[in-house]
């Protein structure tokens, strides 16, 4: 008696197809949802739109947009990777989402990979609609492209990092309590769109966190035209690390 031959071969699909898979299930979601879109876009957009068009903020330069662009390219940032994650995960974490997926053949490390490349996929759309808005304002960046780029993917990496803490230590509800308070915290006092040197003594402390040394970072190239910010850009290893780090030590998947 001879073996059948089955098609398709039973089994789990490679690695890298199932995590392309999940990453485009991940953005779709992403998109998909009201209140993220109104976070990750439409906030960012309306803010750069506003303080760029009325003097509400001294900022210090002879276009507003000029330091407006960087500081909300960074909020951008932050509100994908750190405030809309924290959120999105909490909740699957709350609803056993996650459970379930990590019964699944997809590792749970592809699992956070295809999260990350969904984060990246939406920061991308976010850098363009907002690029396209600043120059439509009059901005006129500088700078080298590739220290952008190396920013960027240093802010998602320690946004990142904080957000899952966050989402895999925390009740979901706790998460959209916290998640929300920290974006608005920093969006006043993380130099985005006022100046640290306005806080004074405690510019010198609010200047460590990471949404300062990215906005600062960004700044420095695009409106400045400085090579790398070799500061701003270990202020943002070392949140990414300590993030990450923590992340995979604590997060709870139940």
């Amino acid at each position: 008696m001879s073996t059948g031959t089955y098609a398709p071969k039973p089994g789990a699909a490679p690695v890298g197809r199932m995590i392309a898979a999940q990453a485009a299930l991940e953005t779709r979601m992403l998109l998909r949802n009201g209140e993220q879109l109104l976070l990750t876009v439409i906030i960012p957009s309306l803010l750069l739109v506003l303080f760029s068009t009325v003097d509400i903020v001294d900022t210090g330069s002879d276009e507003a947009v000029d330091f407006l662009a960087p500081g909300v390219l960074a909020l951008a940032v932050m509100s994908t990777a750190f405030t809309g994650q924290a959120i999105a995960t909490g909740f699957e974490r709350r609803y056993g989402v996650l459970k379930r997926l990590a019964a699944s053949p997809l590792p749970r490390w592809a699992l956070m990979t295809a999260k990350t490349l969904a984060v990246l996929v939406t920061e991308v759309l976010q850098v363009a609609l907002l690029t396209v808005i600043a120059l439509a304002l009059g901005w006129s960046p500088h700078g080298n492209p590739l220290s952008v780029l190396a920013l960027l993917v240093l802010g998602t990496a320690a946004f990142s990092g904080l957000g899952l803490l966050m989402a895999g230590t925390l009740k979901a509800e706790a998460t959209l309590a916290a998640a929300n308070l920290v974006f608005l915290l920093l969006l006043v006092g993380g130099g985005v769109m006022v100046p640290l040197e306005k806080f004074g003594a405690a510019g010198d402390v609010l200047a460590f966190l990471p949404i300062s040394a990215l906005s600062d970072g960004l700044r420095d190239v695009l409106q400045h035209g400085a090579a790398m910010p070799w500061g701003d850009a270990l202020v943002l290893a070392v949140w990414a690390v300590l993030g990450l780090g923590a992340a995979a030590r604590f997060f709870r998947w139940e």
